[in-house]
């Protein structure tokens, strides 16, 4: 063999190592190259958005054992993508603690992978000028800078400092209701002049874009406020009635373009303190959106699938919250409620608030309780039939069994007492509420709470909504 040739297969095993070396440096360094073309519509919460759906997918598909990790990096890789799967699914549950995770996972993708920097980000939302800030712009802005001083309370501060659960007038409306208006957010706003710093900024652009993914879209922030509780689609027109204006009248169809009359997708109420307040400033902008909303939130614990057939689903969150969504052709239109209990502030000191008699009252309900009386609470809806009865259980004597019969998980009895006897049964598809009740007779239970309609056995504790029930 010549010199000559040596030095070839020298040169040719050289070239072949730099680049096997080279392949395998470039996937420990990227494993995904993303290529952003630079342009007016970069910085858009659309394109922003469709680049996070496309990055989180990447990183919970990629395949870990392709790109020659050591053993430690492979382990702690697998887990980082375990949690972020886990993550994006507990989030579309309601879990607050898996959609901060992926809500900080979106802020550093933006940040150090996009390249949102101060100069861009005004380009998805006009911070600097107020004049192009729509009502829900400005919404979510005083909700994130209320949310760092009050927490959870955010909405509750907002609503009570500026009055706004008060019965008022609104343009084109005859009888006074309750509604809180774009003109209203936008004199608080003006009022409040929050100051953004490029972190606060980027962290209002990620809800944003979070909400629209995985989250309930514009009810998304609102749904994680200490209310009473939030529906949608339960209000405004209907897709099925647009059709039948659209052959009939076009002047009206005209006024439903130009948003003067309110879709059933711009139909967003909270449940604050009794009231039933509509979110005049608030939309979901589309049908489909409303739809996807009404998919997704029910879906906590498998509870089975909403059809057609089946037009309803009765469920809970992970937080505790009841969940109720209807569909065409059970319903009109798409729509959600959900109704949300504070366990902590449950007692019947909070419940009667400080009323002339109260004492004598909360006394009178005391005895009763402790005297094993029958009792049946009824009541319309709303009105604090469910957070009476958690202040009632209060004076339950600690020796005795509780079991409760209920349509869906609300009072959690076991959150506030976990070291008494306590069980609670709901309905299924399988098992009817009566069959629940035939097998609490045979569980030691000293106390039966039936949380239901009327014609039902008799218990110590009945909370109903029917008044003709015992």
């Amino acid at each position: 063999m010549t010199i000559m040739n040596i030095v070839l297969i020298i040169a040719v095993l050289g070239i072949a190592a730099y680049a096997v070396t080279y392949v395998i440096k470039k996937k420990k360094t990227a494993e995904v190259e993303t290529l952003i073309e630079v342009d007016d519509k970069t910085y858009t919460i659309e394109k922003m958005t469709e680049f996070v759906k496309k990055r989180l997918d990447e990183i919970t598909k990629i395949n870990l054992y392709d790109i020659g990790l050591s053993e430690e990096e492979l382990k702690r890789r697998k887990n980082k993508k375990y949690e972020l799967k886990k993550a994006l699914k507990g989030c579309t549950y309601g879990d607050v603690n898996d959609k901060k995770y992926v809500k900080e996972l979106i802020f550093d993708i933006l940040q150090k992978e996009y390249g949102v920097t101060e100069s861009n980000i005004s380009k998805a939302i006009p911070f600097d000028i107020p004049s192009l800030l729509t009502a829900q712009d400005k919404f979510d802005i005083l909700i994130y800078a209320y949310k760092k001083e009050f927490g959870y309370e955010a909405l509750t501060e907002l609503i009570k400092k500026y009055n706004l659960a008060e019965l008022k007038y609104v343009e084109g409306e005859t009888k006074p209701s309750y509604v809180i208006t774009s003109k209203e957010i936008e004199d608080i706003y003006e009022t409040e002049n929050v100051m953004l710093s490029f972190s606060d900024k980027l962290s209002v652009i990620v809800q944003r874009i979070y909400q629209h993914y995985k989250g309930y879209s514009s009810i998304d922030e609102v749904r994680d406020m200490n209310i009473d509780g939030v529906s949608g689609g339960v209000s405004g027109l209907p897709e099925s009635f647009l059709s039948q204006v659209a052959q009939s009248d076009a002047d009206y169809l005209d006024q439903i373009a130009e948003h003067k009359v309110p879709r059933a997708c711009d139909s967003i109420w909270i449940f604050f303190q009794g009231k039933s307040i509509r979110l005049a400033f608030l939309s979901f902008g589309t049908e489909s959106e409303l739809k996807r909303v009404c998919q997704n939130i029910y879906k906590y614990n498998n509870p089975g699938q909403l059809s057609d057939t089946n037009g309803y689903k009765i469920n809970e969150m992970k937080d505790g919250s009841r969940v109720v969504v209807v569909r065409p052709s059970f319903s009109e239109t798409w729509a959600f409620f959900v109704r949300k209990f504070d366990v902590k502030r449950s007692t019947l000191e909070q419940w009667f608030k400080g009323e002339p008699g109260s004492l004598e009252s909360i006394e009178l309900l005391k005895y009763l309780v402790k005297g094993a009386r029958i009792i049946s609470i009824t009541g319309e809806q709303g009105c604090g039939k469910t957070t009476m009865l958690m202040g009632m259980i209060e004076n339950i004597y600690e020796t005795m069994n509780i079991r409760v019969q209920e349509t869906a998980f609300e009072l959690h009895l076991r959150k506030i007492y976990p070291t008494r006897n306590i069980l609670t049964f709901r309905e299924t598809d399988t098992i009817s509420g009566q069959e629940g009740l035939d097998v609490q007779k045979k569980t030691d239970g000293s106390v039966n709470i039936i949380r239901r309609g009327c014609n039902r056995p008799r218990s110590i504790l009945d909370d109903t909504s029917s008044p003709s029930c015992i």
